[in-house]
């Protein structure tokens, strides 16, 4: 059995068949999740980095890169296999040389025109993680790529622009950090 077929049958196993389901299987590629799309009717993922493209692409010499999957065109095609997109925080909110943020890309709107979910990846509270227009403390000090940085800003942008959920090593963060922004509406 593949890897999918063993992660389906442990997940039907379990009781999970059903879109409304809390789960979501994910991948960086592409052709794992159009067979998926197949044999399942849990909700599927495509992960979307910002930057090379999908491994079943290249091993196939297909030439087409993560950014081409992230195109409106790209977004619709992904809606024929997949419920929702995963995608590097980068292609939604990019970075200039200085590590300042830029104006967010159409990403979250095009993505929910195609019908899908998006959740942005991975939220970290450390400056080193961080865009400089959210890191906070010394930079001439030692620590500070450790520090913690003002990472609540970055998820209300995040969650402001209409991302659909995250990916955090630090879950409470997120959670403190949305639930402060619904009680601040």
């Amino acid at each position: 059995l593949s890897v999918e077929e063993t992660h389906q049958g442990l997940l039907h196993a379990n009781g999970y068949t059903k879109k409304t389901d809390p789960v979501f299987i994910q991948s960086f590629e592409v052709g794992n999740l159009k067979d998926l799309h197949r044999r399942t009717r849990l909700r599927l993922a495509q992960l979307l980095n910002d930057t090379g493209r999908p491994y079943d692409f290249a091993a196939a010499g297909d030439p087409r890169t993560y950014a081409d999957l992230a195109t409106p065109a790209g977004l619709k095609e992904i809606k024929r296999y997949a419920d929702g997109v995963g995608v590097n925080k980068n292609l939604i909110l990019p970075r200039d040389a200085q590590n300042r943020l830029l104006r967010p890309t159409s990403l979250i709107p095009d993505d929910h025109r195609a019908g899908l979910v998006v959740h942005a990846w991975t939220l970290r509270n450390e400056n080193f993680n961080l865009p400089a227009d959210f890191r906070a403390g010394e930079l001439a000090h030692p620590a500070f790529p450790a520090l913690r940085g003002r990472v609540e800003a970055e998820y209300e942008l995040l969650y402001r622009l209409g991302v659909d959920g995250v990916f955090s090593d630090n879950p409470d963060t997120a959670v403190g950090a949305r639930t402060a922004l619904l009680w601040a509406l």
